[in-house]
């Protein structure tokens, strides 16, 4: 399951740096998860570094991405791939 940012954010740009994969970006008003590119951290950390650093606990799981920790896996592995081919 992909997470989410809620407007409860307080756009402290901590949690940005912590993606490894790029996946947090600032949005129109505060930060946002794209969640195609959203592991839970799974293949990097054993939990979602952005969760661990947000002082204000406003990033929840997203309702609408479910998926499980093999579906993580697949995307982290999937991600990788992409990055490997790129020069």
């Amino acid at each position: 399951m992909a997470l989410t940012i809620t407007t409860q954010c307080i756009n402290c740009d901590v949690c940005e740096p912590e993606c490894p994969n790029q996946a947090i970006y600032f949005g129109q008003e505060i930060y946002e998860i794209d969640p195609s590119k959203c592991t839970e951290c799974v293949g990097h950390f054993d939990e979602p570094q952005c969760v661990q650093v947000c002082p204000v606990d406003c990033i929840p799981k997203h309702p609408d991405h479910v998926e499980s920790q093999e579906q993580l896996l697949q995307k982290y592995q999937g991600l990788m791939a992409l990055l490997q081919t790129k020069p």
